[in-house]
Order: structure tokens, then C-alpha cells, then sequence
């Protein structure tokens, strides 16, 4: 494997802050033996104690400190060179035989959190700063963005069955409102379905409970509407878009001006396995001259001009997936009847903020299926059957995933590649793991803000600079880093290093937290 980079630290294991200590990716035993957990910290001792080689200690904090917080870093053998870009010379070459544990440790990028928390937590830090960019300006955003008319819109999937879920009532005292749990569904006289289960549930559930999601009846429940419904909502939320733009453009022409529509969406599985979509929904005006530029919308765009748009496309957007062996018609494809849609403001009046906006959006785009009770890796006709079970609410979706996209599954294979698999069955084995949701949990239309490509070039220029700065290099010649990589391996070499990483990945993030406390205390005062 061949990389390029301007940054010397993703060649030479350079200092990434971490945010969180992890759980270690510990070695497999070989066979007939087993791990003494006090062994872990032995190593750890016999690498950090001795003052001997308390050099050779630093040198390899410092290699690690790029993946220091990361459970599954991965390992890469090769030889970087530092070459200068006017030139084209290869001033320096060095292999990582010369380095500490004689391979090089990169953060394994997982975007979930129960993958590997430290690396959702980066993620979940890029996604926050780009939707607030998207909110209040700022990284290559005009401010004036804060001053056009914004919504929060979430938008729900359709029932597939009853389940058990919170219920609650707001009622009001004064000044104030007070938010009280009713019972899951009640009901007077028993309410049995076609299988002989009574549908009623009397008991007032809370946040976290296991039940919740879970369907009061699991031969009732519609499992295979579910996971096709997942695999194509990223098709509904394209058409729900396109068509928002186009009532956006026969308003605004009734007006006289032009608006263009931007957003930043990200797609949360709930706890009975279905996707909902949160967004933020932005209008911009139109510049003729220049459709790169983002302007202020004409006086006439209006939040209620973009709620309404919003509105009417969610309710009348709607298709069929393409025919299947077990069901010719195909199943229908819209949005549940549940559509909320709030005003975004600067100010605390009543409305969401724009930082709580921002919080939100980016806490979902680390989550996965963990809120189902299933998590897994992607699966496999070996593996499909630990999780494709009968007897839960969770294995079923995964069974119905494996079966509906079966070889064979698509009729019209014509269809299927026309549209670039989008509404390919056979998709859904190779996201069982997700419930059949293989879309990107975190979007953005064009101009809504940065991209996080961006956001991470200026994270690995920061590091270069940094780098440079305590070496004290030379900065007359510009030079790039050229490294030739190939894997070597994941995780860390013992549990001792682990666990050494970890705690250093911990110190760095509660410095970090202190560090936030001080400047709050003194913006402040």
C-alpha cells in the first residue's frame, strides 16, 4: 500500500489527542494457554518502570500517540520518505524496522462507538463542528448563514406493529411544565391478536429499559416491510429532497426570487431496529453569477415557506420496491406519520439552539444497531446463523435480510442495475449486520457547510506544524512524506501496551476536560 501525505505523524506515529480510555484489543491466546490478567500489568511495568529505558519508554509513547486511544489500532511495516516537493529529492528515508515495536500504529477510523469509542469520538467531534459551521458560520462559511431561516426536522419511519415504547404528557403550571410517564398501551378489555397474544401493556416504561422497541408480538410484527424499508430510505429521503426543492422553487417564483435548499442529516437506529432521519434544513438564496456562493434568501423565505415545502413532500412522497419472489407487488416505501419540525434560533426562547442542534446530530452519527441489542461485524454464510434466530425481535430482522436477499431475490435484474442497486435486494445480506440499513448515517447537500475531509486536513497540517516545532526543523524547504505500507497486523503486540496507551490516552483527555473548564471559567468572568 502506497500513501502520500503532508503529515509527518501519520508516517511516524506522531501525538493525536485521545478523548476517552478504552477497553484493550487484547492478543489471542494460543492454544491450551490462558491470560493471567495480572500479566498485563507486569509488561506494563517492565516497559515504563525501568529507569534504564525511560528513553526508550518516551520514544514509544510518542510513536503511539497517535493511536493511543484506540482499541483496534492497526499495524503498518514499510519505509517513509521525506521528499522535498520542489525538487522531487528524497532527502531522508527510514524504515520502521527503526522504530519502536518495529511497525507503525494508526487509528482504525471506526465511526461507532461500540467499535472502538475513541475513534466515534473524533467523528462525532468533526460531524459537531460541521453542522454548526452549517449553523453559525465559520471554516470557510459566510456568519450571515445565522440569519436565514433554519428548521430541525425529524423524520419518523411507518409502523410495522405494535411495540412496547414510553408514553408521556406535558401539562402546565404557571411558568412551568411538567412531564409525566403514562402506561406503555393501555387498555380496558383484552386485545388479543391473530396468534393469541394479548396486545395490552399496563406497565410505565423508562429510558434504557431492554423492552423497549420490542414488538408485543413477534409473529404479528411485519419484519420483512421493516428491513426492506431500511435499505431504501436513503432512496426515500432522495425523492423526499427533490421534491421539497421543487415546491421551494414554485413558491419562491410566485415571490419573484430564488431559494435553494441545504441541509445536514443523519440517520439514527432506534431501539425496535428502523431508521429515523435528523436533519437540519437551511434556505439560501440564489447568485446567477456565482452558484458556489452562499447568500442570504430573499425577504419572502420564510421558515413557515420551508416548513410548509418539508411537509407537504414527506406526506406525499411515496413508491414501491421493486417486485420479489415473496411478495410480486413489492412493499410500499414512505414516512411515518410522525413528522417533527422545529424552529432553530440563536437565542433560548422557546426554540432549540443551534449548539443543541449540533449536539444532537453529531451524538447519533456514532451509533449503530447497538439499541436493538444486536452488534456485530458484517456477516457472513458462516457466521449468519449466531445471530439469525427465531426467538428474538433482533434476529429476526437479521433472518430476514439473510433470506430476502438471497440469490434470485431481485426478478427484474434490469431494474436493479439501472438504478445502480439501489433498489437491489441482494444489498440486504451484505448489511444484515445493519438491519438492512447500508446508507451513510452522516450527509450533507453541497453547499450546507465544510466536509470532513477538510475538517481533517486542518487536523493533520496542525500535527505536521507541531511536529516541525519540537523538532525544530528547518522550514525553508517545503517537504511531503511518501510512505510504502503494507498491514502488518491489528491491535496491540501485548496487553501491557494496552494498557499503557490507554492511560496515557486518559491523561490527555482529562487535560483536555480541564483545559475546557478553565477557558468557560474565564469567558465568564
Amino acid at each position: 500500500m502506497t500513501t502520500t501525505s503532508n503529515d509527518p505523524q501519520h508516517a511516524i506515529g506522531g501525538f493525536q489527542e485521545p478523548l476517552v480510555a478504552l477497553k484493550p484489543l487484547l492478543p489471542r491466546p494460543k492454544a491450551g494457554k490462558r491470560y493471567n490478567p495480572a500479566s498485563g500489568l507486569e509488561q506494563a511495568v517492565a516497559r515504563a518502570a525501568s529507569t534504564a529505558n525511560y528513553a526508550q519508554y518516551t520514544a514509544w509513547l510518542d510513536h503511539t500517540g497517535s493511536a493511543g486511544g484506540c482499541v483496534r489500532p492497526i499495524q503498518l511495516r514499510g519505509q517513509a520518505h521525506v521528499v522535498s516537493e520542489r525538487t522531487g529529492r528524497i532527502i531522508s528515508t527510514r524504515h520502521t524496522d527503526d522504530m519502536p515495536d518495529r511497525v507503525i500504529y494508526k487509528a482504525c477510523g471506526n465511526r461507532r462507538a461500540a467499535v472502538c469509542p475513541s475513534c466515534a469520538e473524533t467523528y462525532r467531534g468533526d460531524t459537531y463542528q460541521l453542522v454548526l459551521a452549517g449553523l453559525q458560520g465559520g471554516k470557510g462559511i459566510p456568519a450571515s448563514v445565522a440569519q436565514h431561516p433554519s428548521a430541525f426536522v425529524t423524520f419518523t419511519a411507518p409502523t410495522f406493529g405494535p411495540v412496547h415504547g414510553t408514553r408521556s404528557i406535558r401539562t402546565r403550571h404557571g411558568q412551568t411544565w411538567t412531564i409525566r410517564n403514562r402506561p406503555c398501551r393501555p387498555r380496558r378489555e383484552p386485545d388479543l391478536c391473530p396468534h393469541g397474544v394479548d396486545l395490552r401493556c399496563h406497565q410505565t416504561h423508562r429510558d434504557g429499559e431492554k423492552i423497549l422497541g420490542t414488538p408485543l408480538c413477534l409473529d404479528c410484527y411485519d419484519h420483512d416491510h421493516q428491513v426492506v424499508w431500511n435499505a431504501l430510505s436513503g432512496e426515500l429521503w432522495r425523492r423526499t429532497m427533490d421534491r421539497a426543492k421543487e415546491i421551494l422553487r414554485t413558491e419562491a417564483k410566485k415571490h419573484g426570487c430564488s431559494v435553494k435548499l441545504s441541509y445536514g442529516k443523519v440517520a439514527e437506529l432506534q431501539a425496535r431496529g428502523v431508521a429515523h432521519f435528523h436533519a437540519l434544513m437551511r434556505l439560501d438564496g440564489v447568485n446567477t453569477l456565482d452558484p458556489g456562493v452562499i447568500e442570504p434568501p430573499a425577504c419572502a423565505a420564510t421558515f413557515t415557506m420551508l416548513a410548509d415545502a418539508v411537509r407537504r413532500a414527506a406526506a406525499t412522497v411515496r413508491f414501491r420496491s421493486l417486485p420479489h419472489p415473496d411478495r410480486p407487488e413489492g412493499w410500499l416505501i414512505q414516512w411515518g406519520t410522525q413528522l417533527d419540525l422545529r424552529p432553530v434560533r440563536l437565542a433560548v426562547d422557546g426554540a432549540i439552539t443551534d449548539t443543541a442542534v449540533a449536539g444532537y446530530l453529531a451524538k447519533y452519527a456514532t451509533k449503530g444497531a447497538e439499541a436493538t441489542g444486536h452488534s456485530s461485524a458484517r456477516l457472513t454464510n458462516a457466521t449468519v446463523n449466531r445471530y439469525a434466530t427465531r426467538a428474538t425481535h433482533a434476529g429476526r430482522l437479521v433472518d430476514a435480510c439473510w433470506r430476502l436477499g438471497r440469490p434470485g431475490s431481485d426478478l427484474d435484474e434490469t431494474e436493479a442495475a439501472k438504478n445502480s442497486g439501489r433498489l437491489s435486494y441482494r444489498r440486504l445480506q451484505r448489511w444484515a449486520h445493519m438491519l438492512g440499513f447500508g446508507g451513510h448515517f452522516s450527509t450533507k447537500s453541497r453547499q450546507y457547510s465544510t466536509t470532513l475531509k477538510a475538517l481533517r486536513a486542518a487536523r493533520a497540517n496542525w500535527r505536521r506544524d507541531h511536529h516541525r516545532t519540537q523538532d525544530r526543523t528547518d522550514d525553508t524547504e517545503t517537504t511531503l512524506i511518501v510512505g510504502n505500507f503494507t498491514y502488518a497486523g491489528t491491535g496491540w503486540k501485548t496487553i501491557g501496551d494496552a494498557l499503557l496507551a490507554n492511560t496515557a490516552a486518559a491523561k490527555a483527555r482529562e487535560h483536555r476536560r480541564l483545559t475546557k473548564e478553565l477557558i468557560a471559567e474565564s469567558n465568564n468572568e
